[in-house]
């Protein structure tokens, strides 16, 4: 980790962010953002003292006291009585491998080393498994009326180990538009492959990985399942005994081995005709984990509305606090998460510290959730235990890696065009001198991958708001320091830099507060566009 300066961990940069009187800072614009502040902020939560706020850690404790401390000293008010914290109920499990004996059987067992032919773990929490199932192989795993698709043609998957694709169908001259064409809609998600499996009885699932299909790269899923993974706890919930990922190298052994050409058997499930078929293939054995439920806590404070009627609505800024935290292991440990995501929690607080001198007429809730590494479990939370009611919530504006590069004539709101968001947007963005970035294909599923999406699926008109790419200052060489980012996502690399040009990152903070503003002065609540599939639920 790199060391900080000793100016923001000294005892005047506690004075300063704690909000009482610091001699020597110049004066701050009451309503404004103050990049001094979120540099402070950032460099301190992404320290190796915070330990990668890992969910279930020490370091992750600490940023709980260190937000709702925060909270306290910038002048929101707690938003769950009281109390500042959410209790989010949530078990963790830990594989272990060198524990258990479960393999994927033919003649033999082929073998496979966890960690790098493949990763798993107990999807319903139990300590203990014992497998002999059969393998079935079930292309993309979807099963969509409104696409006249559906990979399983009744074939029975009740105790077995689905094998399957990663993403949906692709388009084809003929239907260009199918599954959203470029992009990749819900279907193509992890979470999706397995409540679908769930919902038909399977015993397991087991993704098979490319780099291009995943959208990451093997290391980055590795990192993750060595770990200890989470799931929320629910009242009689249940889940999958196994689930898990499979290098593209391994499926190909197994397919081969089998008889089956995983190639073939590819290009047959982008058809609509495409059947379900069985690999020869068993899973066996036993499956160990480590299991203990705990509480993480979601941290939200409040500005209350000033008019007498709009401040039972609501405007929600978000972000995740948590990151990788503390792994095993030699070396450099700590999973800093500078960018992903100190970048919006520190935001958050100095967005919070500009909002409670200018009230608006909707009330404002800053709310960091927790254990969105995980799974958005943490917004998944709040989403199913409201604070405020949903229906009282106009928007919900998420911040996650925010821009650390420099300015920029644009700023990125893909998701806004779904409801009136965008027509809010493009005012704000107007009144700073910017525009909104052109829309995207989003061939990585993004809208489904951040904290937002918890909301939407529960109502809300929301999205996060992304990095501008059409950078002020050397503009190629600034993108490419962005794209560099990709190389440090989810790696012990993503550490605090004292060189990193705040003022963009420091912009994408105003904007959202300004957004906010915006919508929470506005005289009625934001809707989805009438065809949005979420458009039914807000209703």
């Amino acid at each position: 980790m790199k060391k900080h300066s000793a100016y923001y961990l000294s005892s005047a940069f506690l004075t300063f962010v704690l909000g009482f009187p610091a001699h020597g800072f110049a004066q701050m614009q009451a309503n404004q953002v103050n990049e001094t502040a979120l540099r402070a902020h950032l460099a301190l939560l992404s320290s190796d003292l915070f330990e990668g706020r890992g969910t279930g850690q020490r370091g992750g404790d600490l940023t709980v006291a260190y937000l709702e401390t925060q909270a306290a000293a910038l002048g929101l008010l707690p938003a769950n009585g009281n109390s500042y914290r959410q209790a989010v109920s949530i078990r963790g499990i830990k594989s272990l491998p060198m524990e258990s004996s479960v393999n994927i059987h033919l003649a033999r067992s082929l073998n496979l080393t966890f960690g790098t032919d493949w990763i798993w773990s107990a999807g319903d929490a139990m300590s203990s498994h014992r497998f002999d199932h059969e393998l079935l192989f079930v292309g993309y795993g979807i099963n969509a009326p409104e696409e006249q698709w559906d990979d399983f043609k009744d074939v029975d998957c009740k105790g077995k180990i689905l094998v399957v694709m990663v993403n949906d169908p692709q388009p084809t001259a003929e239907q260009p538009d199918r599954f959203g064409g470029k992009a990749l809609t819900y279907y193509g998600r992890r979470s999706y492959k397995t409540e679908e499996a769930l919902r038909r009885g399977a015993a397991g699932v087991l993704l098979i990985h490319t780099d291009a299909s995943a959208n990451a790269n093997w290391d980055v899923l590795k990192n993750g399942g060595m770990g200890e993974q989470f799931q929320l706890v629910k009242k009689d919930a249940q889940g999958l005994a196994i689930q898990g990922w499979i290098t593209d190298g391994a499926a190909n052994t197994l397919f081969a081995a089998s008889g089956l050409d995983l190639n073939a058997l590819r290009q047959a499930a982008e058809r609509r005709d495409f059947k379900p078929v069985a690999i020869k293939a068993r899973l066996k054995g036993e499956a160990k984990s480590q299991v203990r439920q705990l509480e993480q806590f979601n941290i939200a404070g409040i500005v209350p509305g000033t008019d007498a009627q709009l401040k039972d609505e609501l405007v929600i800024y978000s972000a995740h606090w948590d990151h990788m935290g503390k792994q095993e292991g030699a070396g450099d440990v700590i999973y800093n998460g500078a960018v992903d995501n100190g970048s919006g929690t520190a935001a958050l607080l100095a967005m919070a510290k500009a909002a409670v001198q200018q009230p608006t007429k909707r009330s404002q809730m800053f709310l960091w959730v927790a254990a969105e590494e995980q799974g958005l479990l943490g917004s998944a939370w709040y989403a199913a235990h409201p604070i405020w009611p949903l229906n009282k919530t106009a928007a919900a504006l998420n911040l996650d890696t925010l821009n650390f590069v420099g300015r920029t004539k644009d700023i990125s709101a893909f998701g806004a065009d779904r409801s009136d968001l965008i027509v809010a947007a493009n005012k704000v963005a107007q009144s700073m001198n910017m525009v909104i970035a052109p829309p995207r294909v989003d061939v990585a599923g993004g809208y489904f991958r951040s904290d937002h999406f918890s909301f939407a699926k529960a109502g809300v008109p929301a999205f996060s708001i992304g990095s501008g790419r059409d950078y002020i200052n050397e503009p190629q060489a600034s993108l490419e320091k962005a794209r560099g980012y990709g190389k440090r996502y989810h790696q012990v690399t993503d550490e605090y830099d004292a060189s990193w040009d705040l003022s963009g990152m420091t912009e994408q903070a105003q904007f959202t507060l300004n957004l906010g503003r915006e919508i929470a002065n506005a005289k009625s609540m934001p809707a989805w566009k009438e065809n949005d599939v979420f458009s039914k639920v807000r209703k």
